[in-house]
């Protein structure tokens, strides 16, 4: 085995910007040496990019873990996912996971997200802990932070089709969080939620809505209180119709890796009824990061029209359809969400950091779907064998469940809005 990796002939992009590097050594886990000459030492392995890139390995800043998602994702380049929702037991779980095997992603979760009784998104993960009022939120933090939560997550209002949370709550929750050190991550999907959890102060906004054009006041309101903002595009696109996941499917680049049973799961949507527009989610996005407010690269995988990993590289592109210029679509996906979420050691390609790397057959900063083009990876230094992933019996179980939860929902967003307009 050899002591160390060197990559040479490189192009490297650093996190956030292009590098004169061509050469990059790591050891141990570690980057050791980044360089505009050959660093490679005797006894190294030596990789010979041939004018590829590497990158930060990706961050997918919105997940929902299911077994085997942190395998799916580690094939396409995704070296972090931060889960957005998951019950204890699957979060330990996925923990021990992620640090006894290298082939796998890394882990970090909110765990149980706080919403009112019977609210969003209790057809999914019931049964689970809720919160009535504020005088609750003290407790609801400190369980959480018990169960091993990373960051916590607050659901804000559906569209008035479940109970939700009053603002004196989520208030209450954010003060909480604040007060033990926890991020606060707040689902939206209207105006109205927006406006709810921007007046709590939340740190992170978990989509963005396309029920309306975001009020230019309500942006800056965002832009000045650093409220970051992952829009998950890939999973919006989805349900509003758009055929993002055959799209996904349709790329060699991606289905090389994906196999027969992830391919048909991208291309089985399950469009909302009454569908909204979803060019206004484009251009929300595209409102928010002219304002200058952070965005970052989510996908909301497994819902319907995405995979782990896979869908992570349309997120980029679509992120790119929005103004965002190649390098901004990469830092969403590699510094920023690292810097967001205090994972100092990886998103970026420095000496001292993590050997978290993905090497790309061609440019992303010329074309972002070059990010599809992958050579290899390497998690921590150990390099990933990309054979396409299989699903065990159990874990397709686990995955057709959810699949079968997504469709409860769907079916009773059908069932409310007809309701609502009678």
């Amino acid at each position: 085995m050899a002591a160390a990796t060197t990559i040479v002939n490189a192009k490297v992009f650093d996190g956030t910007k292009a590098r004169d590097w061509t050469s990059i050594r790591f050891s141990g886990g570690l980057i050791t040496e980044c360089s505009a000459v050959p660093v490679a030492r005797e006894g190294d392995e030596v990789i010979d990019a041939a004018g590829g890139t590497v990158v930060p390995g990706l961050i997918d800043a919105h997940v929902h873990l299911v077994p085997g998602a942190l395998q799916q994702s580690l094939t396409f380049g995704v070296t972090t996912v931060l889960d957005m929702f998951s019950k204890p037991g699957l979060v330990a779980a996925a923990k021990e996971q992620a640090a006894s095997r290298p082939d796998v992603a890394d882990v970090r979760s909110s765990g149980v997200g706080a919403t009112a009784p019977d609210g969003h998104p209790s057809l999914m993960y019931a049964p689970f802990p809720t919160v009535t009022a504020a005088g609750q939120a003290e407790r609801f933090v400190a369980d959480r932070i018990a169960e091993g939560a990373d960051y916590l997550k607050i659901f804000s209002g559906v569209g008035g089709l479940w109970p939700s949370l009053d603002s004196a709550t989520i208030t209450a929750l954010v003060t909480a969080a604040h007060a033990r050190g926890l991020l606060v991550v707040a689902h939206v999907s209207s105006a109205a939620g927006v406006e709810q959890v921007v007046s709590a102060g939340v740190d992170v906004m978990a989509h963005v809505p396309a029920d309306t054009e975001l009020d230019e006041a309500l942006i800056d309101r965002i832009a000045e209180a650093g409220i970051v903002v992952g829009p998950t595009l890939a999973t919006i696109e989805n349900t509003l119709g758009e055929p993002g996941g055959a799209a996904v499917a349709g790329d060699p680049r991606l289905a090389e890796a994906l196999g027969e049973a992830w391919t048909r799961r991208l291309t089985a949507g399950a469009p909302l009824p009454g569908r909204l527009p979803y060019a206004w989610a484009e251009n929300n996005v595209r409102r928010l990061a002219d304002a200058g407010v952070t965005v970052l690269a989510g996908t909301d995988a497994p819902n319907p029209g995405t995979v782990f990993g896979a869908s992570l590289h349309r997120e980029l592109e679509l992120l790119v359809r929005c103004g965002l210029s190649p390098a901004q679509a990469l830092a969403a996906a590699t510094s920023e969400p690292a810097r967001v979420f205090g994972l100092a050691d990886r998103g970026r390609v420095a000496a001292g950091r993590r050997a978290d790397l993905v090497l790309v057959s061609g440019d992303p900063l010329s074309d972002i779907t070059e990010t599809r083009a992958i050579e290899r990876i390497w998690r921590g230094g150990v390099a990933c064998d990309r054979r396409a992933f299989v699903a065990s019996p159990a874990e397709a179980e686990q995955l057709d469940a959810f699949d079968a939860q997504v469709a409860k929902v769907v079916a009773a967003v059908r069932e409310r809005r007809s309701a609502q307009r009678f």
